[in-house]
């Protein structure tokens, strides 16, 4: 099996794991441990893209997706203060938004592979992280979805608040949403260097086997 594939997997199986670990404990009033975490999944994704290429990349993300799926299940068999730790709809939220936004990653990362060597992970990365913060607190939290799991009351995330605490009325999971994307936008700027660097020092590392 690829060395490259395995390394992928498991940067990937590592970062999914610790996400949906630190996901619980929160950080202020917006955001959890978490949102510092899972934006390197994109890192891992445009490495694996830029160097082995998309079908490889791809192949990554799938795994990535099975050990979220794992970890996931493990979450709703383990009660917490409010119930089950992870709930069908994060569940669903989690997975999907996970699968779309890394597929969309990869996908605009090849259109782009062969432009200033930094245009592709960044404009990918901010696509996909975009996607999925939209799509996972949508799904997860918003009140035109509860049909997805009507015993699951997540009406606490409908209250009505200042934007980050001090912009206009919206809802709670709006301002979780926006918290998080901005969180991901900053890490998609700061992780160019490490795969500038990253990706040098694999190509040389390949070009002298």
């Amino acid at each position: 099996m690829n060395r490259g594939f395995i390394t992928g997997v498991i940067a990937m199986s590592a970062i999914v794991v610790a996400s949906n670990i630190l996901v619980q404990f929160l950080l202020g009033d917006w955001l959890t441990w978490g949102a510092f975490t899972y934006p390197f999944a994109f890192l891992v994704t445009d490495l694996m893209n830029r160097i082995y290429g998309a079908a490889m990349a791809r192949r990554v993300v799938v795994a990535g997706l099975v050990v979220g799926i794992i970890c996931s299940f493990i979450g709703t068999q383990i009660m917490g203060e409010f119930g089950p730790l992870v709930t069908l709809r994060i569940a669903l939220g989690s997975g999907t938004a996970f699968l779309v936004a890394q597929m969309m990653d990869v996908l605009v990362f090849d259109k782009l592979r062969s432009g200033k060597w930094w245009r592709a992970p960044l404009v990918s990365t901010l696509v996909g992280a975009s996607l999925d913060t939209m799509i996972f607190f949508t799904v997860s939290f918003s009140a035109s979805l509860v049909f997805l799991e009507p015993t699951n009351d997540v009406s606490w995330a409908g209250d009505m608040l200042p934007l980050l605490g001090f912009g206009p009325q919206v809802p709670l999971w709006v301002s979780l949403g926006v918290a998080d994307w901005l969180v991901k936008l900053s890490l998609a700027m700061v992780a160019l260097v490490p795969f500038r660097v990253m990706v040098a020092k694999i190509t040389a590392r390949r070009a002298t086997v």
